[in-house]
């Protein structure tokens, strides 16, 4: 999976859109925006449509997954 778009965030926690690279599925979440969030947990996610993720499936790949910046820098008080 990977971020499609940011519907709301307050400090760190935010919803979004989630998007399979490899269906295409769409899925809305939360998440807290960290490095660690950004570069393993959103790897990890499993589709709920193919049941795939980036994780397991790196192989079947067409592009490379590139994580997001985060909006506050990493130990940065909010």
């Amino acid at each position: 999976m990977k971020i499609k778009r940011i519907l709301q965030q307050h400090r760190r926690d935010f919803r979004a859109e989630y998007e399979c690279q490899f269906c295409g599925h769409i899925a809305i979440g939360t998440g807290y925006d960290d490095a660690n969030f950004h570069e393993n947990v959103i790897p990890k996610m499993v589709c709920d449509s193919c049941g795939k993720s980036v994780a397991a499936n790196k192989d079947e790949l067409t592009e490379e997954y590139r994580p997001l910046a985060t909006k506050y820098p990493e130990g940065y008080q909010i």
